[in-house]
């Protein structure tokens, strides 16, 4: 899953999901480095993760791509998902995604001490640029994805995926909508469960 996706799927402890959105700059163990919270954070990152990639929906959006776009396709998808997510956010949230995602970002400056120097690269960017608020545009998203492919040195054509996207624009949003209710039961579990484990540890 992509930006919003992992900030939503985190619940309402901050500090969770400040680990959960800084998790890809941690690498193996370092996240022992943090405290506790943001540790679990890190871990509901990798398990959803995990979790997202094996799924027969996520991979049936994934089959979708992968003749233009090859290993790029679950890249793309996580995108694709977040414009849905965002496009949809009233039936998963009471608060106003332009609410939620000011909050979110100033958490990210109340916080910018601890986050790794990747996410204190990127988050300037992020926030001038709105980029969780545009997801829910198609214009947003290919904002998005013409960056990605620029770091690709253009070699992915992921700037090209928003044709698929209009092409099979409610094939893609079905599919998130039953994946999306999974993910989020199996996100509130495993959240609890890593409290538990973490918290219990000395």
């Amino acid at each position: 899953m992509n930006f919003l996706a992992h900030i939503y799927l985190s619940g309402n402890n901050e500090s969770i999901t400040i680990g959960n959105f800084i998790a890809d700059g941690i690498r193996g163990k370092k996240y022992k480095n943090y405290p506790k919270d943001l540790q679990i954070g890190i871990l509901l990152h990798r398990e959803i993760d995990t979790f997202t990639d094996a799924h027969p929906i996520v991979r049936q959006s994934t089959k979708r791509l992968h003749k233009n776009y090859s290993h790029y396709s679950g890249v793309i998808v996580d995108i694709l998902y977040d414009h849905f997510l965002a496009k949809n956010w009233h039936k998963y949230s009471e608060t106003p995604l332009d609410i939620y995602v000011e909050k979110f970002y100033k958490s990210l400056e109340d916080n910018f001490q601890i986050l790794p120097e990747r996410t204190k690269k990127m988050m300037p960017f992020m926030i001038a640029d709105n980029w969780l608020l545009n997801y829910a545009k198609i214009e947003g998203i290919q904002r998005v994805l013409d960056g990605m492919n620029r770091r690709t040195q253009n070699r992915s054509k992921m700037n090209k995926a928003t044709t698929e996207l209009n092409t099979y624009y409610s094939e893609f949003e079905n599919e998130f909508t039953l994946f999306f209710d999974e993910l989020i039961l199996f996100s509130n579990n495993k959240r609890i469960e890593l409290t538990i484990k973490l918290n219990n540890q000395p």
